[in-house]
Order: structure tokens, then sequence, then C-alpha cells
């Protein structure tokens, strides 16, 4: 694995929800999920290139297990498009929790995807809704605007985080996830089973001081 990582213009960061519900506080929060803020702030200063995601769920969305009688979040149901774990009502559209942080400070950040919409299915990927086969349009954007290698941070680690690095490689890009400036909520082992699946795809785990720029800002 290189030691170092050298950003150039085809290269392009994903961040993933960091939103108010993934934070300490929040009805969904990702442990010490509020410790990435600074590290992706800093991580993205290095990239000309940014790409922001934001859950975005309506009122009663399938995912959330109030509307599952009987049912407790984390348990895990089967739907129409498979299993699902069940999560607390979050980000919400509209609501303070589906916000971004106040502290995110990613102003040249060119397109907010938003996903989980559909009140069906949920939407771990940015890349695709839970059924595989559904996809946001991120991939032919990316395309089109010419990148080659998607470097990715953000919550959580081990779910949006994994699910949208294992896409990105699936579609064709090199693709690195920036470790350190991640969270995992860790369920049932699921950050390391999240690293085992990611170095199967040859998906670099890089930690934010690899990263240095060869880009004029």
């Amino acid at each position: 694995m290189p030691s170092s990582f050298v950003i150039c213009d085809s290269d392009v960061l994903l961040v993933v929800d960091i939103q108010n519900d993934f934070c300490p506080g929040g009805r969904l929060p990702v442990p010490r999920g509020d410790e990435v803020v600074p590290v992706v702030n800093a991580v993205a200063r290095q990239f000309r290139h940014v790409v922001l995601t934001q859950d975005w769920h309506p009122p009663g969305h399938q995912s959330f297990a109030s509307v599952h009688p009987g049912k407790r979040p984390f348990e895990v149901v089967t739907l129409p498009d498979g299993p699902q774990v069940l999560w607390p009502d979050h980000c919400v559209q509209g609501t303070p929790g589906a916000a971004f942080r106040h502290d995110l400070d990613v102003p040249h950040a060119e397109l907010v995807l938003r996903k989980g919409y559909d009140p069906s299915i949920d939407s771990y990927s940015a890349f695709f809704e839970n059924d595989r086969l559904t996809p946001t349009g991120l991939a032919g954007y990316l395309r089109e605007r010419g990148f080659r290698r998607v470097f990715i941070a953000g919550l959580a680690f081990d779910f949006c985080v994994r699910y949208s690095a294992e896409d990105a490689r699936r579609a064709g890009f090199a693709v690195a996830v920036v470790e350190d400036a991640c969270r995992a909520i860790d369920v049932n082992g699921s950050a390391d089973e999240a690293r085992r699946l990611l170095d199967a795809l040859a998906v670099n785990r890089v930690a934010a001081e690899s990263l240095r720029t060869a880009v004029s800002r």
C-alpha cells in the first residue's frame, strides 16, 4: 500500500452523511461521530472536487423501527428488497437532525446528493439503493466529470461509507477510504466485516496524513 497519495484534478472526495442525527445527541448517533468533522474539513481543503451526501428520509420510512409494530431499533426484518436493519427515526426531511453539522466547513462542494428519500427502500450507498439495482446517478455524474479516483470519508464507516466504497469500486473507480475521517456504528462486528470486504475489493484504507495535493488552489 502506498505510504502517500498525491491528489490530482481527476480525484474527488465523497463526504458521507455528516449530519446532526449521526453525531452525539442525534437520533442515531455514531460513537464519536463528531470527531470526524475537523479531519474531514482538513482533508477537503486538499481537494478541488468534493461531493456531499445527505440521508433524507420521509416520515414513516420503511427502515424505521417505529413503522414495524413490536420491533425495536437494530432488529433485522426481511423487506421485499432483502434484510433490513431497523433504525430509530432519523434524518427526516427538513428536520434539524437531517441538517449537516454546523461545523462542517466544505464551501467548495460541487454537489449535494440526497439519498434514502424513497419511503419503501433504504439507501446506504451513495451509488445504489439497497435493492442493489436502482442507481442514484452518482456514477454517471462522476464519469461525465472525468473523475477516476474516489476518496471517501464520513459516517458511518461500516454502513454508508462501506457500501459507497464497494459500489464505487464495482463501478470501475479506484477507491480509497480515509479511515481516520470515519467512525463506525459497529453492530455485531460490522466494522471488522467492513474492513475485510474492502480489503477483498482492493479498496485502500488510508490515513488523512498520507494525502498530499498536487492541485493548485
